[in-house]
């Protein structure tokens, strides 16, 4: 298969996903609107988002190289094709978790094959970086994309009508099943010549690298930050600006904007800018933002909304912390994929997409519990202290480089 045809799969296949698994913010909103479940009930979505992906990715990195990517992406298809459809028949507060936990555990699989699959078409530290940067980039695209398909399908007649839009996923997901099914999925990568068990205890070894352990620490506390703000900013516009329930959904999508922006931005500097510069300077940003512009929406109080221009500067500026945030996931992965041996990218993959996981889940559980005990207008100030732990995983990063060159057992 060409190197073309692998970088389409990759990034198709990352589109539909990105819609169905980051619409666990709208999700929670129309969970607490429609089920009437509470805030903190509300936030176990992401847990079984979340969880599925981390339990599943832990040991799909030893197996999936065995399997084929080709086959864990389409049983992956298959599995999210029939959460999709569980979710229209079933139209309850369980069947969203029944979904989430499907999408999660075929993500864990689409994502592990992606990042693995990347570092087999690249040849070189900045090509890798460019290109994983521009996929995540995509994969944000996908994201804005499900926040502005999902108010359409609201209806003020038809309390239901929104679920259609579950069809019309499910139909995208069969799309990308076939299209994968019939495309010629050759690729050369090494498998190693030892047993399933063997393998798996060599994924477990690489905790053993300090990079790794550095890398689990900062992947964690990345997500744990985006994933808090993404996942809660509908019911943060909603509740705390005071924006319509629709409206809030559409304001969200500057965020998802924003980091694509972002992540395409960081794809083209990474290759004339360092890394690390990128990196200290987009936290150094994002923590202004939640310094500076959160203290503005202590002055707000309801009033009509009738048009975008009603809408308060805040639902304007305050996503554009997307912009910081953007580069520091992507960048920090490629650096980690990058010093390891390509036989390891699987089960490194694996590692990563689980510490990642993991984050995401304390994150939106965290930010759930402050919006039900402390208000919204004060949980997202908690971002600042991932954030600060990222900084200083940063300035272990830079040191613990030996030579700036790929970390490999000795």
């Amino acid at each position: 298969m060409s190197t073309f045809k692998i970088k389409l799969s990759i990034y198709l296949n990352y589109f539909v996903f990105a819609i169905l698994l980051n619409s666990v913010g709208i999700l929670i909103q129309k969970s607490i609107n429609t089920y009437h479940v509470d805030e903190l009930q509300a936030s176990s979505l992401e847990a079984f988002k979340d969880l599925s992906i981390a339990f599943v990715s832990f040991f799909v990195g030893s197996f999936l190289p065995r399997l084929g990517y080709k086959k864990g992406m389409l049983l992956a298809l298959a599995l999210v094709f029939i959460g999709c459809l569980g979710m229209y028949w079933g139209n309850s507060f369980t069947s969203v978790r029944i979904l989430f936990a499907c999408v999660g555990i075929s993500f864990a699989i689409i994502k592990v094959s992606v990042y693995s699959l990347i570092g087999l078409v690249t040849n070189t530290d900045k090509e890798h970086k460019s290109l994983l940067s521009s996929v995540e980039s995509f994969f944000m695209i996908g994201i804005a994309t499900g926040f502005i398909i999902f108010p359409l399908f609201y209806s003020t007649v038809d309390p239901d009508a929104w679920l259609r839009i579950y069809l019309v996923l499910a139909l995208l997901v069969a799309v990308s099943f076939l299209i994968l099914l019939f495309s010629d999925f050759k690729i050369n990568y090494e498998i190693p010549g030892t047993s399933l068990k063997n393998d798996f205890i060599e994924m477990i070894k690489l905790l053993k690298r300090p990079l790794v352990i550095v890398f689990a620490i900062a992947a964690f506390m990345y997500v744990m930050t985006e994933q808090g703000i993404m996942s809660w900013l509908p019911t943060f516009n909603q509740k705390v600006l005071h924006l319509p329930e629709k409206t809030s959904v559409y304001m969200a999508i500057i965020l998802m904007l924003s980091i694509a922006l972002g992540r395409y931005l960081a794809s083209l500097l990474v290759k004339k800018i360092s890394w690390y510069a990128i990196l200290t300077v987009c936290l150094l940003g994002a923590a202004t933002m939640v310094l500076f512009v959160l203290p503005q929406t202590q002055k707000l109080s309801p009033k009509e909304i009738s048009t975008l221009a009603d809408v308060p500067v805040i639902a304007y500026v305050f996503p554009l912390i997307g912009l910081f945030l953007a580069p520091i996931y992507p960048l920090i992965n490629s650096f980690v994929l990058s010093a390891t041996e390509k036989i390891f990218h699987s089960p490194m993959a694996s590692l990563l997409v689980f510490f990642s996981a993991i984050g995401g889940t304390l994150g939106s559980r965290l930010v759930g519990y402050l919006f039900k005990n402390i208000g919204g207008q004060k949980a997202f100030y908690f971002s600042l202290i991932p954030m600060s732990i990222l900084l200083i995983s940063l300035i272990f990063f830079y040191k613990i480089q030996p030579g700036k060159k790929n970390i490999r057992d000795k």
